[in-house]
């Protein structure tokens, strides 16, 4: 599905990211983690041309992504980014955006399929029931199955998503990444999801990709990739690792200084 061939970019002069190479199959659901300011949302402008790369190159079903449209891009790929501008629109209005890569060339208004495809998405992420409302009038929660049914409305076969649980309490959390896992299991869709909470990206990816200090440290399964050596290394904080009872993938814990200095301490 995707290739990322021997990439490093970065802004300006700086390189944030240095010779980065992975390869990502149909419906899988890849989770990005490491500290801040390693490099995972300029992996994720890298792979939608957001952010031009110094070199190598990434390679989407057969095709470099260097060599196509914009508007091919966006019928391949789409994002679900944390600062998305939605302006005095409704629910409906903001999801049929993502039909905007399928328009003809005097094209200005949506067609009665574009509103169907709309309806369908806004259906399959519950939002439905949302449609006439202002898109500053409904909760965060519920904005962020908003801005994945736009993506969906993009009929993408690969989603970005940067930190799409941020902000969000429990109950949306896990709603929201229920959703993701059903899409790449049921629709194929392929997904690739920057994540800060290790406990959520390990109970939800297939896989983990850890970057540190722009390359990538380790890449794996859940269980391959946080182990408590790896998380101390790399996040620079003790931790334990255990096994979630249910699905059995690694669950860490934090172990604050105080508990460091009584476990410690003559």
């Amino acid at each position: 599905m995707l290739k990322v061939k021997n990439l490093s970019c970065g802004y300006e002069k700086e390189f944030v990211l240095k010779e980065i190479n992975f390869k990502i199959k149909h419906g899988e659901f890849i989770g990005i983690i490491g500290p801040n300011g390693s490099g995972k949302t300029t992996l994720l402008k890298a792979i939608t041309r957001v952010l031009k790369f110094k070199q190598g190159e990434i390679i989407l079903e057969g095709k470099n992504i260097a060599k196509m449209g914009f508007k091919e891009l966006a019928r391949e790929v789409a994002v679900v980014s944390q600062d998305c501008r939605v302006g005095i629109m409704t629910v409906e209005e903001f999801v049929l955006l993502g039909r905007i890569p399928y328009y003809g060339k005097f094209q200005f208004l949506e067609t009665g399929k574009d509103k169907e495809i709309a309806e369908k998405y806004m259906t399959l992420t519950d939002t439905f029931k949302l449609k006439d409302k202002l898109m500053t009038r409904i909760s965060e929660g519920e904005k962020q199955l908003v801005f994945i049914a736009r993506a969906l409305a993009q009929k993408p076969k690969l989603l970005l998503l940067d930190e799409p649980t941020a902000h969000l309490d429990i109950t949306h959390q896990v709603a929201v990444l229920d959703l993701i896992r059903k899409l790449t299991r049921k629709l194929g869709l392929t997904a690739i999801m920057v994540l800060h909470n290790l406990n959520l990206a390990s109970e939800y990816s297939d896989r983990l990709i850890m970057i540190n200090s722009g390359k990538i440290r380790k890449a794996g399964t859940p269980q391959e990739v946080l182990t408590y050596l790896l998380i101390e290394e790399v996040y620079k904080t003790v931790v334990v690792v255990k096994k979630n009872p249910f699905s059995l993938k690694p669950h860490i814990l934090i172990v604050s200084e105080e508990e460091r200095k009584k476990k410690y301490s003559p």
